[in-house]
């Protein structure tokens, strides 16, 4: 795949869940033990011209989310390499039995894409939101959970995903239009998290579609004399505590952002694994408040959450200020 403008351009049209679409479509005829199973979201997940190219490889099980991971389980357990997808809520919550015990349990080869994860539903409202999805599968053995930033790193991973052995999670947040992350080609690999910028006052660890809003955070953020270094943890597990010890190691304070709870998701994964250490600097989690907020159109969402730059911001320098001794060190 050649990561120009043009393409670059078009994976911002198309979201990450038509980014998924196009990635298998892709990889396909290259892929003779590939198979996708999917809970009626052909359309969704812009995979009708996989289905055309390739009926024998595709599965629809229409709204039955359970039955969508037993029968990846038991493709899987021929020596299929399986995609399953559906919404990010419905692949998470209504068969984690089913995730954990038919994928976790078993290791088998299944990739669970959930789709529209964040806030992205929009008006939909709380029943289609995916806000619980990380805490919920991070937890599950064997499990690897990705959460790309972009349409490209979206592209890259299923790509990854798709030669790796072993169950997998991958969360695919944001809408059309999104503001691109990587313009160009670069090296993804699942467990190593990518620093966009580099600073010395604050870390600001960034998921999915948050990595975004960090880097326009970052921006404004040198405006009030505060260097920041923003990593892209597309990986939640396996987290890069290699990189996470450097961070904490250089840094006054640590900032995680991620669309998805401030509890159980990455903010949490990050200060279980800084728990361990004495004398690590303090943490500042910015995720979704632990409520059900009203419905909106996606930029509302985003803004009601205090997920938009300008907020990030804001609770940035609080948190900054407050560190003992005020400012950076002189």
């Amino acid at each position: 795949m050649m990561y120009d403008m043009q393409t670059v351009q078009h994976f911002s049209r198309i979201s990450s869940r038509g980014v998924f679409g196009l990635a298998l479509t892709d990889i396909e005829q290259n892929m003779p033990d590939l198979r996708v199973v999917v809970a009626d979201v052909m359309g969704s997940a812009r995979l009708k011209e996989f289905a055309e190219k390739a009926p024998e490889k595709f599965v629809n099980v229409g709204i039955a989310e359970q039955n969508m991971i037993g029968i990846s389980a038991g493709l899987a357990s021929t020596g299929k390499t399986v995609f399953a997808t559906t919404f990010a809520p419905f692949a998470t919550m209504r068969p984690f039995e089913m995730l954990r015990t038919q994928l976790g349990y078993m290791n088998l080869n299944v990739k669970v894409v959930g789709l529209m994860s964040g806030l992205a539903g929009g008006v939909v409202g709380n029943t289609h939101y995916g806000l619980e999805d990380l805490a919920i599968t991070r937890v599950i053995p064997n499990m690897t959970v990705l959460s790309p930033a972009d349409g490209v790193e979206t592209y890259k991973t299923i790509c990854v995903a798709a030669s790796m052995k072993g169950p997998c999670y991958i969360r695919l947040s944001g809408t059309n239009g999104a503001t691109p992350v990587y313009k160009e080609d670069y090296d993804f690999q699942i467990g190593k998290g990518i620093v966009l910028r580099e600073g010395t006052d604050v870390a600001i660890v960034a998921t999915g579609s948050m990595v975004s809003e960090a880097l326009r955070a970052s921006r404004a953020l040198a405006k009030e004399n505060i260097s920041t270094t923003i990593v892209d943890m597309h990986t939640i597990k396996p987290l890069d505590t290699k990189l996470l010890q450097a961070l904490f190691a250089k840094h006054r304070l640590i900032v995680t952002i991620e669309e998805h709870f401030a509890l159980g998701g990455l903010g949490s994964a990050v200060a279980e694994y800084k728990s361990c250490f004495e004398n690590m600097p303090p943490q500042l989690i910015i995720g979704i408040p632990d409520v059900f907020e009203k419905a909106g159109d996606y930029a509302y969402m985003l803004s009601q959450c205090g997920l938009t730059a300008p907020q990030i911001v804001a609770k940035i320098i609080e948190a900054y200020k407050n560190l003992r001794g005020g400012g950076r060190e002189s």
